[in-house]
């Protein structure tokens, strides 16, 4: 760590320790004069948080679970299009990564649990549980899509076993779209923005007829490459093109039952982030002469290799049936069908070998994934005296697979001063025979319930949470091919698991919530497709302890939420990599075992939000998060290797400043938020993952809005800028033993643009 980057993280966390201790400060006020419930809706106070965390709307203060919010306005000032948009720290406890260079994949963890090196596979799952409006998202791929209509994201932060099941070990993202209003309305943005980019929106409420509301939904979004590819007629690094089409009918024939049906179609096409070198080590093998060491984000790869877009096609169907047979009971079916299919094409990584006269290069990684899912849920939700429950049940089914090859496609000449591509390949030409391919089917059953108990004791500030999840999963697959020939190596996985949870709150005052919780989750265990013998592996389990307090004070201008938190974390699912020789390439060869014994993770986390004034509303969050890994014996070469916890820094702050300004027939709107984080290490290897570097991200937003044209629709101008400073680091770094060489993947540059909305 350089004296710069150690004084501004001492500086942080002495200013972090100045806010807590302010706000404490401010908070036992609050114990002594609890301010009324008149005033939270005042214009100088914040206003109630809904979420859904617990199966049912409750308040966000009074919800025993660490959680974070991002309204629609939180995502529309920040930007956020895209889960990718929250990889940015804007939310310190959740990273979100992209799988290597594909931006069609996400690597998305929370307090330090996320998946396996490659969750990229049929036959494996995800440590983070993505929802939408109830319906879990089975895989990675297909996150990068565009975001709908968005309410509000809730990021759930612990394990959320007992309601949210399996596979939802670091915690879970619910996504909430927004319902048909029943009222004539429409939203249109279009938008402009660099690396010829631009954006259009449109939102359309149409009026209820026979208890019918619909709300239909639009979006494109298209942009060039931050990195440009000097192949003639190649595309450049790091381009998309996102479309999608939304359309949500809700019908209410009485006040005691509703249908909600949704269907949603979205393309995604991207090009990979480029690979570069950023360092040769004592003794490193002999690049080309052409090659490049850059120690700052290119502009432009140093060798043009031939690059195709990687398409996600993503569809589904949902159906929400709600009804009220009695008072304070409510019965809620979810059923949901859908699929996506994955094409993946990566050849972000020109030097991956040494120089060889007339040698071979360029890799270029060929894969492509289908998956269909099936899922119902059945819940009952209600309220007796002094008890709150919810009980349910749940089904999943889901079948995939996938394939890839990964031929060279440039070969140097002699001297290593020019290159030729190799004979009879075209990026834009179908997928190769696959070197290698697999099928996996996966069935869950669970059965959960919850209740809350307010005791007839100390004037019903009490409450005690009970719940449980019994899950049975069955998985099984086949190896269909290996090294390009056929091979039938098969997996069968089974499980019954019980998943308890526990919780104690208080509410010290009105307006001060104590919590201590316990809870555990586990993810499924199955088969690695990389694998030469599809080889399987076990589950793994976290187990979580937390304390935490939610308080407002300040006559609820100011809310302050800690929680801390230390969590068990075993059998961890673990890769270990090597590069196998095949014809006219190498593939990727990889094993997944189950770490020995048990990690170690602690860590706590703070969020204040302070409107000091109308029109005003400041925010700060940080999280510290520290991690233990058990050593383990490598399957390639039987050594025993310490383990990185990955993708997650030791420090990580967000700060944002929201201010409105009313003027005679329109408003002024100025954001700005900052996002800081420690390096962390981007792969498990403590020799092969080096700390990537610290980030300094600052995002900016500045709009005219509730512009008045005459007694018809309102207008809105928005110009914004994500990475504003255009501030550069390594957020995937990796160091290859026989090369001695380190090469890294740098964060987008600077970007912005400007919208225009009009509103009916």
């Amino acid at each position: 760590m350089n004296s710069r980057s150690g004084f501004r993280r001492a500086t942080l966390n002495s200013a972090a320790l100045s806010v807590l201790m302010l706000a404490a400060a401010g908070a036992s006020q609050a114990w002594a004069a609890p301010a009324d419930d008149a005033d939270a809706d005042t214009a100088t106070g914040l206003t109630e948080v809904v979420v859904t965390a617990q199966k049912r709307e409750t308040n966000l203060q009074r919800t025993p679970i660490a959680i974070t919010v991002n309204s629609s306005e939180d995502l529309e000032n920040r930007r956020v299009k895209s889960l990718a948009d929250l990889g940015d720290g804007s939310i310190p406890s959740l990273r979100i990564a992209p799988f290597f260079t594909r931006n069609s994949a996400f690597t998305i963890g929370i307090r330090g649990i996320f998946p396996s090196s490659d969750a990229n596979q049929p036959a494996r799952d995800t440590a983070t549980g993505v929802y939408i409006d109830g319906v879990y998202l089975g895989r990675p791929q297909g996150l990068g899509a565009a975001l709908f209509d968005i309410e509000r994201i809730e990021v759930l932060k612990g394990p959320q076993g007992t309601l949210f099941g399996r596979n939802s070990t670091g915690g879970a993202l619910n996504i909430v779209t927004k319902k048909p209003s029943g009222e004539f309305q429409l939203r249109q943005t279009i938008g402009a923005r660099n690396f010829e980019g631009y954006s259009t929106e449109t939102h359309l409420d149409l009026p209820e007829v026979a208890n019918v509301s619909v709300k239909l939904d639009f979006l494109a979004t298209k942009r060039d490459g931050t990195v440009d590819n000097p192949a003639n007629g190649e595309l450049d690094y790091n381009s998309y093109d996102r479309r999608g089409f939304h359309a949500r009918a809700l019908w209410a024939p009485s006040d005691t039952f509703t249908a909600d049906y949704q269907f949603d179609v979205s393309y995604d096409g991207n090009t990979p982030y480029y690979v570069q070198l950023v360092n040769i080590g004592e003794g490193g093998a002999r690049l080309a002469p052409l090659a490049l060491v850059q120690s700052d984000r290119a502009k432009v790869s140093d060798v043009g290799v031939p690059l195709q877009v990687s398409e996600g096609n993503i569809w589904g169907h949902s159906l929400a049936l709600t009804w009220e047979p009695w008072a304070d009971a409510e019965i809620k079916s979810i059923t949901s069908y859908r699929k996506l299919k994955q094409t993946q094409f990566d050849n972000g990584t020109a030097h991956a070998v040494p120089f060889a006269p007339n040698g071979q290069f360029a890799r270029y990684s060929l894969a492509a994934s289908y998956q269909h899912q099936f899922s119902q849920e059945v819940q009952l939700a209600g309220k007796l005296p002094q008890l709150v429950y919810v009980v349910g049940a749940y089904f999943f089914r889901e079948t995939g697979g996938d394939n890839a090859w990964a031929p060279n496609t440039l070969q140097w000449n002699a001297t290593g001063s020019g290159f030729t591509r190799l004979p009879n390949f075209d990026a834009g030409a179908a997928t190769r025979f696959p070197d290698r391919e697999s099928y996996a089917v996966a069935e869950s059953l669970a059965f959960f319930g919850q209740t809350t108990w307010t005791p007839p004791v100390l004037d019903d500030r009490l409450h005690l949470t009970v719940g449980a999840r019994y899950t049975m999963d069955d998985k099984n697959g086949t190896l269909l091919k290996v090294n390009g020939a056929p091979d039938g190596s098969t997996f069968d996985f089974s499980s019954n698991r019980l998943d308890p949870a526990v919780s104690i709150a208080f509410d010290a005052t009105e307006t001060i919530h104590l919590y201590g919780k316990w809870g555990t989750a586990y993810r499924a265990g199955g088969a690695n497709s990389r694998s030469l013998t599809f080889r399987s592996f076990g589950p793994e389990e976290v187990e979580q302890f937390e304390l935490g307090v939610k308080s407002e004070f300040w006559d609820r201008r100011a809310r302050l939420n800690l929680a801390a938190y230390r969590t068990n974390y075993t059998d961890i699912q673990v890769d270990f990599n090597r590069n196998a020789i095949i014809a006219s390439g190498t593939r990727t060869v990889n094993e997944t075992v189950n770490a020995p014994g048990t990690a170690k993770i602690q860590g706590y986390e703070a969020d204040l939000t302070v409107n000091p004034i109308a029109g005003l509303t400041l925010t700060a969050s940080y999280a510290y998060t520290k991690a233990e890994l058990p050593a383990t014996v490598n399957p390639f070469n039987n050594v025993v290797t310490p383990l990185n916890i990955v993708y997650t820094p030791r420090n990580s702050y967000s700060f944002s400043g929201n201010y409105v300004i009313p003027m005679d027939n329109f408003e002024i709107l100025a954001h700005v938020d900052a996002n800081i984080s420690d390096g962390y290490n981007s792969g498990n290897s403590v020799v092969t993952s080096p700390q990537t570097d610290d980030s300094f991200i600052v995002n900016a937003r500045l709009a005219i809005t509730n512009l008045q044209i005459s007694n018809g629709p309102t207008l809105e101008f928005s110009l914004w800028s994500r990475n504003i400073l255009n501030e550069s680091h390594l957020f995937f770094k990796s160091f290859n033993t026989a090369t001695r060489w380190t090469s890294g993947i740098y964060n987008e540059p600077r970007t912005y643009g400007l919208d225009l909305t009009i509103r009916y």
